[in-house]
């Protein structure tokens, strides 16, 4: 059960309807070429059923089984209650308020507020570090960490980290705090890039998801908002990130512009812009759940914040480094002449910005939690394309609830949109403020 909601859990994450049909567009990592609907905000409340349907009665429902189970080992227990509080967030980042304290225990679960779920997960994650021992009885079948509960425990305190400065808009106090508390003992989170949080697919029909999709259609290509970006920072994370166009013509790597309808998707020219890297497309190419990068920008905005005493510059270029070395760039001079470009380099005046544009190329990819991030921190300031949907400058900032939950949990379902405000996809959660104060 722990390996089937393991990989689940990967397909969930990095698959079609929580990333690359949704958030990896909405963040503007990609773009779509055919199909473009959801590229242009057009969906639906079925767009989003699977997510929450395999979220809930698949990972969860493993999860509780494991947890539940009478094993006589913690550890089983531990990692489950990591695991499922993982899944719990990425559901309340993407829907807001949902089932939580009485989900699997009633077939008509109350929702949660999202800031209910928040704290308790850190709750949650608290006690599964203690549960877990490294000296205890071992675990077999986990395929993230390979049996190992030293980076189990690692992972418990660094989603921990991570919701902490989902609050600071709501609750600065306690965010400052534990992230200060985080940041005196660094050994209890992820520490480098060897112990970054990741699924390992294997060939088909266990493959990454993206190889699935490449294999069978060709609608996507890497966004001109990265791309851009990319090119102007002469960073060598593009050779990763994205190919060269199929059409030889074309000499440097192109993106493709979002939210254009299909004829003007079409007229960009599929072979004049570039796909997403083979990095990303190999049969084993990994889910990324976690990174070190991640840690090092947490730390670097604290700094920046004046929530702990450290060097807010040096803890930039250190989270820029990780991630130029998770894809492969290891030359110091490399690195060295990236770092010191002058759109690199760090302004603490201007920290908002240099942070969301860095730890937004460096989430790539991992399209759920670069969209709590962009929303969550304001930055980079994206724009809609011409054909969008919405208003006027409007970006989606959730998912519909599915239609089950109209149907099936009705009554509950009317309290938590009357709460939260309309179950449209451009309302506000509750970490996402709207004067952010930046």
């Amino acid at each position: 059960m722990l390996s089937a909601a393991q990989y689940h859990a990967a397909n969930l994450y990095w698959g079609s309807a929580t990333n690359y049909n949704s958030t990896l567009l909405w963040t503007q990592h990609w773009a779509k070429i055919q199909y473009t609907e959801p590229d242009c905000y057009n969906v639906t409340n079925g767009d989003f059923t699977a997510t929450w349907d395999t979220g809930y009665a698949t990972v969860i429902a493993n999860l509780n089984a494991i947890i539940a189970s009478d094993l006589g080992n913690d550890n089983y227990r531990g990692v489950a209650i990591v695991w499922r509080s993982w899944t719990y967030l990425l559901l309340t980042n993407l829907y807001g308020d949902i089932p939580y304290t009485e989900y699997g225990r009633s077939v008509t679960p109350a929702y949660d507020k999202q800031e209910t779920v928040l704290r308790g997960l850190l709750d949650e994650l608290d006690a599964a570090d203690r549960l877990l021992s490294v000296t205890g009885e071992g675990v077999e079948g986990d395929l993230i960490y390979g049996n190992d509960i030293a980076r189990w425990k690692q992972l418990a305190q660094s989603l921990r980290l991570r919701i902490a400065l989902e609050l600071a808009d709501r609750d600065e106090v306690t965010a400052r705090q534990l992230i200060a508390s985080l940041y005196t003992d660094r050994n209890r989170l992820i520490d480098g890039n060897d112990a970054i949080a990741r699924f390992v697919f294997t060939a088909s029909p266990q493959w990454n998801p993206w190889a699935s999709a490449f294999n069978s259609r060709d609608d996507q290509r890497v966004s001109k908002t990265l791309i851009d970006k990319l090119n102007t920072w002469n960073d060598p994370r593009v050779e990763a990130f994205a190919q060269l166009p199929q059409d030889e013509s074309v000499k440097d790597y192109a993106g493709a512009a979002n939210s254009l309808s299909a004829d003007a998707a079409n007229n960009q020219g599929f072979y004049k812009v570039s796909r997403p890297g083979i990095y990303f497309l190999k049969d084993s190419s990994p889910a990324v759940f976690y990174t070190y990068a991640e840690i090092l920008f947490i730390f670097t905005e604290a700094a920046a914040r004046g929530w702990i005493t450290a060097d807010a510059e040096v803890l930039y270029q250190e989270a820029i480094t990780a991630s130029l070395n998770q894809f492969g760039i290891t030359d110091d001079h490399v690195i060295n002449d990236y770092l010191e470009q002058e759109d690199v380099k760090f302004d603490a005046s201007r920290w908002f910005e240099c942070v969301g544009w860095q730890k937004w190329v460096a989430y790539y990819g991992q399209g759920p939690d670069a969209f709590t991030d962009w929303r969550r921190l304001g930055y980079p300031q994206l724009r809609p394309g011409p054909d969008s949907v919405l208003g006027a400058g409007e970006l989606p900032r959730r998912f519909f609830y599915p239609v089950t939950e109209q149907s099936l949990n009705g009554k509950q379902y009317q309290v938590a949109v009357a709460r939260q405000g309309a179950d449209e996809i451009t309302t506000r959660l509750w970490f996402d403020v709207a004067d952010k104060g930046r």
